[in-house]
Parts: C-alpha cells; sequence; structure tokens
C-alpha cells in the first residue's frame, strides 16, 4: 500500500501539471524527466511492491514495512510540497518539456 500511496501522490502532480499518464513505469520516468525529481524511492517500492505481491517467498518483516511508510510518507510530503509550490510559469514550461518528449 506504501507504493500506491506514492503512485497517487505523482499522479496528483501530473494531472496538477495538465499531463495524463496511465502507465505506472511511464509516471515515475516522468517525474525525474519532467520535474527532475528523484524516483528511486518509488522504484523502490515498486519493485518491493510487485516481488511481495508476485513472487511471495517469505513473509513480511516488520522492520521493513515500517521503513517503507516512513518512507512514503517522506516521499508523500515533499511531493505534496513540490506541487503545492507549483505556478502557472512551471507547469507551461513542464507542460512543453513534456510536448517536446512525445
Amino acid at each position: 500500500m506504501a507504493y500506491y500511496s506514492m503512485y497517487y501522490s505523482v499522479m496528483a502532480l501530473l494531472f496538477a501539471s495538465g499531463i495524463k499518464c496511465e502507465n505506472h513505469t511511464a509516471a515515475i520516468v516522468l517525474l525525474m524527466e519532467i520535474f527532475g525529481r528523484d524516483n528511486s524511492e518509488i522504484e523502490d517500492a515498486k519493485r518491493e511492491r510487485i516481488d511481495k505481491q508476485y513472487y511471495v517467498t517469505s513473509t513480511p518483516v516488520r522492520k521493513e514495512v515500517v521503513t517503507l511508510i516512513r518512507t512514503a510518507e517522506t516521499f508523500n510530503a515533499d511531493l505534496r510540497d513540490f506541487t503545492d509550490r507549483l505556478t502557472s510559469r512551471d507547469i507551461d514550461q513542464f507542460r512543453k518539456k513534456f510536448t517536446t518528449m512525445i
């Protein structure tokens, strides 16, 4: 669930910028390529979610779960702050950058 909270924070940023993306991997890539935001934490969280959901090899360790939740909380707070500070000019620049990418 930590991954999904991070993913939906990324989606909120994309929507606030007028960018629609329906692919998890693409959304994570856009976070770095368009907005210049570090996407390593969400990439790790996605990998963990896939491993735990599809390749269950052991029971989750409480410490790992707590660490991932804390990482998600920090990631979400930072991204929300970034999103809240967007100006119209910033959004225009991000959309232009996106347009040149596609």
